[in-house]
């Protein structure tokens, strides 16, 4: 009798099929990784700002004048295109913004947006994006 080395052509295949089901569920996911992870640079950024802004409007507690980047701050990122102060009558909001090209499709130029009121010292966050792409820490919209 000879000894039999190697594989059978069924074996190969069912290999070749656990494979393809695995790649099946692992591509979705990993494509909500990266979006997640594009979308929490952009909060990143975002909460940077919280310290200086909340210290400007303790100093002098005008939106005009505190609710402003400052000086050296880092402002774009790999995916943020940009980040923009927004002062309010009583708030002053922080909007990141991501980029339209080399970002994933599911966060293209959407935004996060950091809101602070001096009246109560509160931060509230809200982004453009569904609630399993969003931080944990911001409302989706």
């Amino acid at each position: 009798m000879k000894n039999q080395k190697g594989f059978t052509l069924i074996e190969l295949m069912i290999v070749v099929a656990i494979i393809a089901i695995l790649a099946a569920i692992a591509i979705p996911q990993y494509n909500d990784y990266t979006a997640r992870a594009q979308m929490t640079e952009a909060f990143t950024l975002a909460s940077g700002m919280k310290t200086p802004i909340a210290e400007a409007f303790a100093q002098d507690n005008t939106a005009a004048t505190s609710c402003v980047v400052p000086a050296g701050s880092v402002t774009t990122g790999k995916y943020v295109a940009s980040l923009t102060p927004t002062p309010g009558a009583d708030s002053c909001a922080i909007e990141a913004k991501l980029k339209a090209a080399g970002v994933n499709e599911k966060v293209k130029e959407a935004t996060v947006t950091l809101t602070y009121k001096p009246s109560t010292g509160a931060w509230t966050c809200k982004s453009s994006v569904s609630a399993a792409i969003t931080p944990k820490a911001c409302d989706p919209t």
